[in-house]
């Protein structure tokens, strides 16, 4: 490919970029909400060390912030992150991101900055027309293709895996028990326990588990 061609291809990627933070702007200016989630996932990625460089047979590579979808820039720019990709490497919230956009035209995502993260167990709902993992008081919303994958169903547990510190809105599908298998567990447990009575304060029987 010749320098003009990979020329013509940078100013293209600049213009659409260029067009897209305008929308941004003017959307802002029209509605006067702002999204503080981009503006978190902006930030972080303006403290990577490489933003918007080229290098080798690349026409462009940009670093950014996972936002639990897609990668946001130091400009707020959003690059899409295909959805099986973020589900099966586990992406989290807040990750360190490198796109490498080739002179063929492909998006190449690869994991630098890998955010500190956690394990937390909770439950599979629906809620707005979306699936949400509920844990530790907050519902986390995690991507379809991690529910196509592990097959999950409403009222599975779920293990997510979610930043240590800060805010985030979703968690990243490490694991999922089938809801019958946990109330199979609990059947066993009700099982091998014995029932006796026992007198309460005001002179009740009361049944308790031994």
């Amino acid at each position: 490919m010749s320098g003009d061609n990979l020329l013509s291809i940078q100013e293209l990627i600049d213009s659409a970029m260029s067009s897209l933070k305008t929308a941004n702007a003017l959307l802002r200016d029209m509605t006067g909400v702002a999204d503080p989630s981009r503006e978190r996932h902006s930030t972080r990625a303006s403290a990577m060390s490489m933003h918007g460089s080229s290098a080798g047979d690349a026409v462009k590579i940009v670093e950014g912030s996972f936002d639990g979808q897609n990668m946001i820039d130091a400009d707020g720019e959003t690059y899409p992150i295909p959805a099986n990709y973020a589900s099966k490497s586990k992406l989290v919230e807040g990750d360190g991101m490198k796109l490498t956009i080739t002179t063929e035209g492909k998006f190449m995502y690869k994991q630098i900055a890998p955010i500190d993260r956690k394990t937390v167990v909770g439950v599979l709902i629906q809620e707005d027309g979306q699936y949400k993992v509920l844990a530790e008081g907050k519902a986390f919303r995690i991507l379809l293709a991690s529910i196509t994958f592990y097959r999950a169903d409403v009222g599975d547990q779920v293990t997510i895996i979610i930043p240590t510190q800060g805010e985030a809105n979703w968690g990243a599908v490490d694991a999922v028990i089938p809801r019958h298998l946990t109330d199979a567990a609990a059947e066993e447990v009700v099982k091998g326990k014995t029932v006796r009575r026992k007198k309460s304060v005001d002179g009740e029987m009361s049944p308790e588990m031994e």
